[in-house]
């Protein structure tokens, strides 16, 4: 019984006191790679700047700086992750009396908990912008499945009265090109209420087309009759305004759900290759704080040799 209990006062002694976690050169690691993160953010910021143009058909496309901005996440992480790392594991101090698989899995551990911590100082910094980007993602979702003319429709009332400027501005062009009468003198002629009747009619109809993804024949042939009476032109020429006019309705729907796709696509990517990212710096992280706490300890090693 008295063997037992020394054996047990024995290994009691043993057992170090402080916890295994030095949360200083945590610390130290995990502000060195935030502070290194959002360099490099801003370094990326600026090039990615480089890449994108207000002029059409110049610059990069969205998917491609899409990509292009989840391969630069990659290399910050890998970058600021193994600085982060590397500091925390030539910080620490030299564990005395541990075996060196523990301290391996110490110093890998001290490698994760440096990327875990400086990713959540990152994230309080960058997180409105992520949030709005993935959220740009879930909207363009959103309008793909409903449809891009659903937003037209959901701007602009019953009443003609608009929430939306840009929708209102792209309905009114679409519903002046319908009643654009032959002889520009009939603007001023007598009868602006009756233009305005009309033209909140013409447009009730597009949007309930639009929103349709078809226009029936009746709506069809009744829209010929209005742009006639109100344009004066012959009934097949104002038949062939409305089907033109139609057709272009079409193509801008079609447009704008490629768009919507093309940005729903590329949100994707990027949450994707973003997630991997992570994983990669916390790879990193983990590898350089153990090679550069083996690396403290032999260095410290060589010196005390050197001394005897």
């Amino acid at each position: 019984m008295a063997t037992t209990q020394s054996a047990t006062d024995t290994m009691a002694s043993t057992e170090s006191s402080p916890s295994a976690v030095s949360w200083g050169p945590i610390v130290a690691g995990a502000f060195a790679a935030s502070t290194l993160t959002l360099i490099l953010m801003l370094l990326g910021s600026g090039l990615g700047l480089t890449m994108v143009s207000p002029w059409s058909n110049e610059g990069a496309s969205v998917t491609t700086f899409a990509v292009s901005t989840a391969i630069w996440l990659i290399v910050v992480q890998w970058l600021s992750s193994g600085a982060g790392g590397y500091l925390s594991g030539r910080l620490r101090t030299k564990w005395v009396g541990i075996h060196t698989d523990e301290t391996f899995f110490r110093d890998t551990a001290h490698g994760f908990l440096v990327w875990a911590l400086a990713t959540l100082l990152v994230a309080a910094v960058l997180g409105s912008a992520l949030s709005a980007m993935v959220g740009r993602g879930v909207q363009a979702a959103s309008t793909v499945a409903s449809g891009a003319a659903m937003g037209a429709s959901a701007g602009t009332t019953a009443t003609g009265n608009t929430g939306s400027e840009g929708a209102s501005n792209a309905m009114s062009y679409f519903v002046d090109a319908l009643l654009r009468p032959t002889d520009p003198a009939r603007l001023s002629a007598p009868g602006a209420e009756g233009d305005a009747a009309a033209a909140a009619q013409a447009s009730r109809i597009l949007i309930a087309s639009a929103a349709a993804s078809e226009v029936s024949a009746d709506d069809k042939a009744y829209l010929g009759q209005l742009v006639a009476a109100r344009t004066g032109l012959p009934q097949p020429e104002a038949t062939a305004r409305v089907d033109a006019v139609l057709a272009q309705v079409q193509a801008a729907k079609v447009k704008a759900r490629q768009a919507a796709d093309e940005a729903r696509k590329a949100s994707a990517t990027f949450a994707l290759l973003g997630a991997l990212s992570l994983i990669i710096g916390a790879f990193i992280a983990s590898v350089a704080a153990a090679l550069g706490g083996r690396q403290r300890d032999d260095d410290e090693a060589t010196y005390l040799t050197a001394r005897r």
